[in-house]
């Protein structure tokens, strides 16, 4: 009999596996099962780059339908080391996807992912189009110069006071490039430098990522071990254009057209602007697009979750 979602989200469980993994560059990938061990793969992909995955997102999945794959990518969360830059760019992240597809001896995936998540579901995808049954995307975010330079600068239009904050937290005369002089400090060796820097980064990120003010989700931002992860690696892969093909991913959808796709946009996210994921819709033959009127970024605003578990209820039922 399969488990109804209570309100939204499905029930709390806890993974019936899980482990470390070795990977290339002396990088431990955590990785984790939960759910049906002989049901359909899905594979969580967090967001950041660097932000870890939690408990919370196997909530989005029936756990008597799926085969619910989380790990956390290189430097975040429980992978080691945290915050780690050496040997980390994009392809090495799709790599160890591979990596942990073949440890589980899994097919296909399911991908779900936003923000950064759905940058790598994308990029993973048009590596690896055999491995992947479908996508459930999530605040579109593609890596281009014009969206970094809108978080880094341009949202102070709608979130001035944080951006006041972001760049206020630096010295006046290096306030001319808020990546570089982050990115020196995020990289120091001295904590009594880059815990702070890591705080004042994530906090940023945080106010900016719900449509209403939420004090429990800038708390969760502002912890050190988050924050480090989320910050350091962040500004590392905004610095070198986010790995990325120097056309871009959209320039490579043919190799995934026939993939189905379910995409999910919250109207006013301030991270990852509507229009980016409208464009990936328009190039893309068998993505549905749901804009969710009344939300911004975070992936647990009311709007955005219920219709993520919708999303994925859809390729249960054979979409």
């Amino acid at each position: 009999m399969r488990v109804m979602p209570r309100g939204d989200l499905f029930p709390e469980i806890g993974p019936y596996e899980t482990g470390y993994l070795p990977l290339s560059g002396g990088h431990v990938m955590y990785w984790e099962q939960a759910g049906n061990p002989n049901g359909r793969p899905v594979l969580f992909l967090h967001g950041g780059p660097g932000a870890g995955a939690g408990a919370v997102h196997r909530r989005f999945f029936d756990p008597h339908y799926w085969r619910i794959v989380i790990f956390d990518q290189r430097g975040a969360g429980r992978s080691r080391p945290l915050g780690g830059l050496e040997h980390n760019t994009t392809p090495d992240l799709v790599a160890d996807i591979e990596v942990l597809r073949r440890h589980l001896a899994i097919e296909k995936f399911l991908l779900f992912g936003g923000s950064w998540g759905s940058t790598l579901a994308l990029a993973y995808a048009q590596a690896h189009p055999a491995h992947v049954s479908g996508c459930v995307l999530r605040g579109v975010f593609l890596g281009r110069p014009a969206e970094v330079e809108w978080f880094l600068n341009d949202i102070k239009a709608i979130f001035p006071e944080a951006h006041a904050a972001f760049a206020g937290f630096l010295p006046e005369g290096e306030r001319g490039d808020l990546l570089a002089a982050y990115l020196r400090r995020l990289t120091d060796p001295d904590p009594l430098v880059h815990v702070p820097a890591a705080r004042s980064w994530s906090i940023f990120e945080g106010t900016c990522s719900t449509l209403l003010p939420s004090p429990e989700t800038v708390s969760g931002f502002s912890q050190d071990r988050t924050a480090l992860g989320l910050a350091r690696i962040e500004a590392f892969y905004f610095a070198h254009g986010l790995f990325l093909p120097r056309d871009g991913l959209l320039a490579h959808m043919r190799q995934i057209a026939h993939i189905p796709a379910e995409i999910v946009q919250g109207r006013y996210d301030m991270i990852c602007p509507a229009t980016t994921a409208f464009e990936l819709a328009a190039s893309w033959r068998n993505a549905r697009l749901t804009v969710v009127p009344d939300a911004g970024h975070s992936a647990l605003e009311p709007g955005i979750r219920r219709a993520l578990v919708a999303a994925v209820e859809r390729f249960r039922m054979g979409r």
